[in-house]
């Protein structure tokens, strides 16, 4: 049998990546742009989702007084942390960059930027990756 933590990491991100189509949706974009299926950023955090659907079976299955345990949370926290923090405000340099390239009407081709992610959308990720981390534990004991 597949491990439950793998298992739990995959769902994670699969439910997370697949749920910002829907939010794609919500929000009014054409149902023809698939590319939220796959992009970094917007909501829900997919990278949120994995690490705290990784994080629940660990601590579900090993104790929260684990080193394994203790290991994920910290894991987990940098992930977090770093979807917030570090990538948004490269992702809001490189929409700058973009702009002030085309307001200069510079022949430098613009470079690709991820956006990164509110706290929000973190927050939501999480909770999406507790509940997916929850459910696999009890559907593989």
């Amino acid at each position: 049998m597949l491990s439950p933590y793998l298992i739990a990491a995959l769902l994670g991100w699969i439910i997370a990546q697949g749920s910002k189509y829907i939010f794609a949706l919500i929000k009014g974009r054409s149902v023809r742009k698939l590319q939220s299926l796959y992009i970094s950023g917007g909501m829900p955090s997919a990278h949120s989702a994995t690490v705290t659907a990784l994080v629940s079976v660990i601590g579900l299955k090993n104790g929260i007084d684990s080193g394994l345990f203790g290991l994920g949370f910290v894991f987990a926290s940098v992930v977090m942390y770093d979807a917030m923090m570090v990538r948004r405000s490269s992702g809001k340099q490189g929409i700058i960059l973009k702009k002030l390239i085309s307001e200069i009407n510079s022949p430098i081709k613009t470079p690709r930027f991820a956006k990164g992610h509110e706290p929000i959308e973190v927050l939501v990720g999480a909770v999406i990756g507790v509940a997916i981390g929850t459910v696999v534990y009890f559907a593989t004991i």
